[in-house]
């Protein structure tokens, strides 16, 4: 359970009741049902995880050499997208650090690239100096080189936010209300409905499982014939989805986003406090 904020009738705490319902061996993908919560309340966390939870990524690009077909701006943007595992807690966002924006280790990483052709450069071929912080996926293509063509150069990585620039945000993350799904084999106008209905959603036996009635098959059910599927939803009742890009896990985004949440809930609430 997460403790929320006031509830809409100003009747003190409510608490959500969260609990997962799919995840992957990566850690990077999760499915959660949330109970007793408003869509302001999920929706402004799904916000938070886009716009605020900090990633890492390069922001800087010094070319000491570039003879290749590729302007020297078409590479940095294509290493700024270049995915980078991130270490949230050894680093602070720039203009948070002590250093106030000047670039520090505790803000910035150097990071450097030298390749010589012919052949395809591979972000594989980005070399850091926090083992932490490297490509997350390693045969991102950054550039084609022929026959004695070079690039070298040296990078800089930061952490930033999505509501800057959309390579910091962590996450595609998305919710619906949650379905009651209820199913009528017996009903009269089963005979007449049932092929307008997705194939995948009948068993062996050739009648309607609820339990098949999953993802997009919901809509393609909603509709049809309320006599035979009726599909609900409860206004209080939501399912949670996010898919990291590979920065960081679904937990530490989760976590890192609820933090985020609260600490913006409680200076707000002083505020309307303040007399």
């Amino acid at each position: 359970m997460v403790a929320g904020k006031k509830g809409e009738e100003g009747g003190g705490e409510y608490k959500m009741q969260i609990t997962l319902l799919d995840k992957n061996k990566e850690k990077t993908f999760a499915s959660f049902l949330i109970k007793d919560s408003t869509p302001a309340y999920v929706n402004s966390l799904r916000r938070t995880i886009i716009n605020q939870v900090p990633t890492m990524a390069i922001e800087d690009v010094d070319f000491k050499k570039n003879n290749s077909i590729l302007y020297d701006e078409i590479i940095a943007h294509r290493l700024g997208l270049v995915v980078l595992s991130t270490d949230i807690k050894s680093y602070n966002i720039p203009s948070e650090c002590n250093c106030k924006g000047k670039g520090c280790m505790k803000c910035t990483l150097k990071m450097t690239l030298k390749a010589k052709g012919p052949g395809y450069v591979y972000a594989s071929e980005i070399k850091s100096k926090d083992p932490k912080i490297k490509p997350v996926y390693p045969k991102t293509i950054i550039a084609k080189l022929l026959k004695d063509q070079e690039i070298e150069l040296e990078a800089t990585a930061m952490l930033g936010e999505g509501r800057d620039h959309i390579k910091w945000s962590p996450a595609l993350v998305f919710y619906t209300y949650n379905p009651a799904i209820t199913v009528n084999n017996k009903s009269k106008k089963f005979d007449e409905f049932k092929n307008k209905y997705p194939p995948q959603v009948f068993d062996s036996s050739g009648k309607i499982d609820k339990k098949l009635i999953t993802g997009n098959l919901i809509d393609a059910c909603e509709g049809v014939c309320d006599d035979v599927v009726n599909i609900e939803y409860d206004d209080k009742s939501f399912i949670f989805n996010i898919e990291s890009w590979g920065q960081l896990t679904y937990k530490e985004i989760v976590t890192k986003s609820i933090d985020i949440l609260n600490k913006e809930l409680d200076g707000f609430e002083k505020q309307l406090t303040k007399k």
